[in-house]
């Protein structure tokens, strides 16, 4: 969440999946009305083996084989049509072991957010997603895993008490009995009476996450903060190998802390509206000069990067569009701009995806 970005496979198209049930069940039922109304045993059967032969392809259409091997070796959209579908969704993040998924989804100029969740199922076929069991009042979004899966942090303005909105606090939900309970609030010194951002969380319990505060390095920037002693301690900026005099938002961490992905704005080399750059330790320990991630970037804003947990896959969100700025040869059509304007690619944000074990390497 920054000022930016407004806070962070065989795959079916990208209409609402609700109304394409009921629309395409509509001749189904309107077969059955017509057919004999005799209620005998062999027509009851009859009847329901028609429904079920008509429902059956659509019933499938509520979960998806959701490709996650083999990622692409330059940046693509990820499940087009069932995570990205043009309805601004952003924040991927994977379950340690890759049977769980959230994401943001956000409304036009990002007034609410919520986090949407997918399973998958023993045939290895997801859900389709839906609201997280512990969102969909206040604006939540930016998910990410503990190391262990057993918690999962987010920021949010909830209220700690009441129905009225403040400012945005990073919060944290744990999984008893494969069940997500009810979120807390991380507390202090992390969440202040400012915002807080864009949580990932190291083996160790160690936070990092983004804020713009007045003793911060540059406009906005990656904050640490210690996991000791069954507390955090010790908040505290990134250096300057990371942190510059611009704006840096929405880091990943890897869980060993050796290895960091963000976003900066402002920078020489910053391509567009804010660029993705990775930053490893050396030898002493201490992160190296942040590099861009040139082959990954675009002219648009990208960022909300996370790497799945065993290190092969880049999920990021981009702003990156494939709108055309006019139709000389053939002019659009109102049908044709609808579709265009509410499918990926129309530049309101897209989750994609990239193989990180090459890119990692560049």
């Amino acid at each position: 969440m920054n000022d930016f970005g407004g806070g962070g496979l065989a795959i079916w198209p990208s209409a609402p999946y609700d109304s394409r049930f009921s629309y395409c069940l509509l001749p189904a039922l309107c077969i059955l009305s017509a057919s004999s109304p005799l209620p005998d045993k062999k027509n009851i059967m009859k009847r329901l083996a028609i429904l079920l032969a008509l429902s059956c392809p659509l019933l499938v259409m509520a979960q998806a084989d959701l490709r996650l091997k083999d990622p692409p070796a330059s940046a693509a959209l990820f499940a087009n049509g069932f995570i990205s579908t043009g309805q601004r969704e952003r924040d991927m993040a994977l379950s340690p072991d890759g049977t769980e998924l959230f994401y943001t989804i956000q409304s036009p100029l990002g007034l609410f957010q919520t986090i949407l969740h997918a399973l998958k199922d023993g045939s290895g076929k997801w859900s389709k997603p839906e609201v997280a069991s512990f969102a969909g009042k206040f604006s939540d979004l930016e998910p990410a895993f503990s190391f262990d899966g057993k918690k999962l942090f987010f920021c949010s303005n909830r209220p700690l008490a009441g129905d009225s909105i403040k400012d945005f606090d990073i919060w944290f939900v744990e999984k008893k009995n494969n069940t997500w309970g009810v979120p807390q609030n991380v507390g202090e010194p992390v969440n202040t009476l400012a915002d807080e951002y864009y949580p990932s969380i190291a083996k160790n319990g160690n936070l990092y996450y983004t804020a713009a505060y007045k003793n911060g390095v540059g406009k906005e920037d990656i904050y640490k903060a210690t996991w000791e002693n069954g507390r955090y301690t010790n908040v505290a900026p990134l250096d300057t190998a990371v942190n510059s005099l611009f704006y840096d938002f929405n880091a990943y961490v890897s869980p060993e802390e050796t290895l960091i992905l963000f976003t900066s704005f402002g920078r020489n080399d910053d391509r567009g509206r804010g660029d993705l750059y990775m930053s490893t330790k050396d030898k002493t320990g201490q992160w190296q000069h942040a590099r861009n991630l040139k082959a990954i970037n675009s002219d648009k804003l990208d960022y909300c990067p996370f790497v799945s947990f065993d290190k092969k896959i880049l999920f990021f969100t981009s702003e990156r569009t494939s709108l055309s700025r006019s139709y000389p040869a053939v002019p659009a059509t109102y049908a044709s701009l609808v579709d265009q304007f509410n499918s990926p690619g129309n530049g309101s944000g897209d989750i994609y995806w990239v193989d990180f074990t090459k890119l990692g390497k560049e």
